[in-house]
């Protein structure tokens, strides 16, 4: 299978640059770059306890702040004059 991409010519530039490095062609570098990509596997899906045990460690160090009063969150407290 053949496909064309079209490139800026800084890219082109770089990956031309890499292929050189490793001494191979352009072709063959970017064929080694895909293949790599595509043998990644892919995360599995959480479960909905995955999510919340994550997101409950991801905020566990966050500062604990108190909430903003009723009168900082007003509308006029935020615009004043402006409306």
């Amino acid at each position: 299978m053949s496909v064309t991409i079209d490139l800026p010519a800084d890219i082109e530039a770089k990956l031309t640059e890499q292929a050189a490095k490793a001494g191979v062609p352009l072709g063959q570098h970017l064929r080694r770059m895909i293949e790599q990509y595509v043998d990644v596997p892919l995360p599995s899906p959480k479960t909905p306890a995955e999510r919340a045990r994550h997101w409950r460690e991801s905020v566990a160090n966050l500062p604990d702040t108190t909430p903003l009063s009723d009168e900082a969150m007003s509308r006029e407290s935020m615009y004043g004059d402006r409306g």
